[in-house]
C-alpha cells in the first residue's frame, strides 16, 4: 500500500503532539514511558521527534493515559493553531463538462 505524502498542517500537528508528549513526559525516562504505554521506545521516540506525523490513536490514547493527558487535552493542544487560523481555504474545484 502506497501512502500519500503528509500535507505541510500534518507535519506541524505531528511535531505539536510530540512537543506536547515531550513536556508532558518531563523527567520521566522514554523508556519507562513507553513500557509502561505498551509501545516500543523507539516507537515514542518517533512519535515526540515527528518523524511519526499521524500515529495509530490507541498508540497516542496509551501513551496520553501513562503521562495522564486526557485526550482532550491532546486534541485541543495538537489542533490549537488551526483554530487560530480558522476555517482553512480550499482551492476551488473545477466543473466537467456536462
Amino acid at each position: 500500500m502506497v501512502r500519500l505524502p503528509l500535507t505541510h498542517a500534518e507535519v506541524e500537528r505531528g511535531q505539536r503532539l510530540g512537543a506536547l508528549l515531550r513536556r508532558a513526559r518531563g523527567e520521566r525516562s522514554m523508556l519507562e514511558t513507553a513500557l509502561d504505554a505498551g509501545v516500543s521506545p523507539e516507537t515514542l521516540r518517533k512519535i515526540e521527534t515527528g518523524r511519526v506525523a499521524t500515529p495509530a490513536f490507541p498508540t497516542i490514547a496509551a501513551i496520553a493515559e501513562v503521562l495522564g493527558l486526557s485526550l482532550d487535552a491532546v486534541w485541543s493542544e495538537v489542533n490549537q493553531n488551526e483554530r487560530e487560523a480558522g476555517p482553512s481555504r480550499k482551492a476551488p474545484t473545477k466543473r466537467l463538462a456536462s
